[in-house]
């Protein structure tokens, strides 16, 4: 097969004969006959493969665009391999040293450097056994950064190489001995080369293509299980579950309160009205036979409550979950109580509050070690201010991302293709700050086309034109409208 000629010349060249494997390893990847790729696409590409860099004695290889000369620097996105003395070929994805042209589009797109930094991510972890294997710079264009020092060192094999071409190293994996790690690294690189150069590959690889595609795609938009909520509740007892609109926050905490703490626990909600008097404690109106008017007594809020509550139940765990936590403002809510959110402490903290509110804390207030606080919060929610960073130091927060199988078990053809065709949007051009605000899967979960179309058109198309109209999306407007129009043609 194609590839198998480039794995093999990165785990086996020989420096003799560096140009002529080279050619045989790149015209392998075309054609029907075992290629990956169709043989128009190899039209559009050269093959740089000198037996000797004699500016800096580096070998490389690189597939480069042919509208490059056919000798000097070169521009644009290059696929290239660094050979080693008896050590396997350093492969990455390198910006060429004459500038972006003419691939400055691509490289320039957020989603090519997401989807780097996912395959790099998948790569470390299927395959790195606890150490990095592979890098992705966070923006490809930024020639005037170069790859980490402690990443050249650990990789000092290819030491010569990066100090040439280090700043335009953009995405590399540095193989070990594992030949089939070797050939998803390539493939899924390639892959991600020639997608940017509007190339699939060829039906005959298309499996192998989607099924190395799907693993590394599961680092863009990572699953997260309420399992894993719940074992981190269990460690840091404090929680925040973040996420775009529509993914199930709130679902998978209700969730959590059943079956994971058997109801043992209660919901709340927070909002802009939100005060600490509600919250922690305070004085509030009580009613009175007497000819005094108006009294106040003291209150518990709902934290005392939660922790009477949970008080009483020892050591069974108690869950209070704060919904739409990020509308109040936290930081004022929590007042002096936020001293109390330190999991790991070994002895309970505890303050001292301004009234007696009775049994069993009466003016001393600190929260039993069975008590999870577990709030969610919309991350598409601009209205109000990100929680500060001594609030955030407290909890442990996770992200919950849209998911594709969701909608394929529960969505019918038109939920399934409107749902693919916004994620992809955000991912090609979302900013790192709106990527955050793509829908999530609930909005597409209709099996019933009619009832499919009346959904998005009351749903999915207010947010879009709501994300249009506060500036959210403007760096992508123009691709967002586009899905707009799309989705008015499915009225008929």
């Amino acid at each position: 097969m194609s590839l198998e000629q480039v794995v093999k010349l990165i785990h086996s060249s020989d420096e003799d004969k560096w140009a002529k494997e080279n050619e045989v390893a790149f015209n392998s990847l075309f054609g029907g006959e075992g290629g990956r790729y169709r043989n128009q696409a190899k039209d559009t590409l050269s093959l740089r493969a000198p037996e000797m860099d004699m500016d800096s004695k580096v070998r490389f290889a690189a597939y480069i665009d042919s509208s490059n000369p056919d000798k000097g620097a070169y521009g644009g996105m290059s696929f290239v391999l660094f050979p080693a003395h008896k050590q396997p070929c350093l492969i990455g994805l390198v910006v060429g040293t004459q500038g972006l042209s003419p691939d400055e589009t691509a490289l320039g797109k957020p989603g090519h450097a997401r989807k780097c930094q996912a395959i790099c991510g998948w790569l470390n972890s299927k395959y790195g056994k606890g150490e990095l294997v592979a890098w992705a710079k966070h923006d490809p264009t930024r020639t005037d950064i170069t790859i980490p020092k402690e990443l050249a060192t650990q990789w000092s094999t290819y030491q010569s190489a990066f100090a040439k071409y280090g700043k335009f190293v953009y995405a590399v994996y540095a193989p070990t001995e594992d030949r089939q790690a070797t050939r998803d690294a390539v493939a899924a690189l390639l892959d991600l080369f020639f997608e940017e150069r509007q190339c699939a590959p060829l039906a005959g690889s298309k499996a192998d293509y989607d099924r190395i595609r799907s693993q590394w795609f599961q680092y863009l938009l990572p699953e997260l299980k309420s399992s894993e909520v719940a074992d981190l509740l269990q460690d840091r007892r404090y929680v925040i579950i973040q996420g775009p609109p529509g993914t199930g926050k709130t679902k998978m905490a209700q969730d959590l309160l059943v079956d994971e703490y058997k109801n043992n626990g209660k919901s709340i909600q927070f909002h802009p009205s939100t005060t600490y008097e509600s919250f922690i404690g305070g004085l509030a109106p009580t009613q009175s036979a007497s000819d005094l008017g108006l009294q106040f007594a003291p209150k518990p809020g709902a934290l005392m409550e939660a922790a009477r509550e949970a008080e009483k139940c020892k050591p069974k765990p108690y869950l209070l979950h704060v919904d739409e936590i990020n509308r109040a403002d936290l930081a004022k809510v929590l007042g002096e109580a936020i001293y109390l959110l330190e999991a790991k402490e070994k002895k309970p903290r505890e303050i001292t509050l301004q009234y007696d509110f009775g049994e069993p804390f009466h003016d001393r207030l600190s929260l039993p070690p069975n008590l999870h606080i577990l709030g969610t919060m919309n991350s598409a929610d601009r209205s109000i201010a990100i929680v500060d960073v001594a609030v955030r130091r407290r909890f442990g927060f996770v992200e919950l991302w849209p998911h594709f199988d969701v909608v394929r078990e529960h969505g019918g053809k038109l939920m399934q293709d409107a749902f693919e065709r916004i994620v992809e949007v955000f991912i090609e051009h979302a900013s790192e700050d709106a990527f955050s605000l793509v829908p999530g899967h609930s909005y597409f979960l209709e099996e019933d086309d009619t009832a499919a179309q009346r959904r998005l058109n009351t749903e999915l198309v207010p947010l879009l034109e709501e994300y249009l109209s506060q500036g959210y999306v403007g760096g992508f407007a123009e691709p967002i409208r586009s899905y707009l129009q799309w989705l008015r043609s499915k009225k008929g």
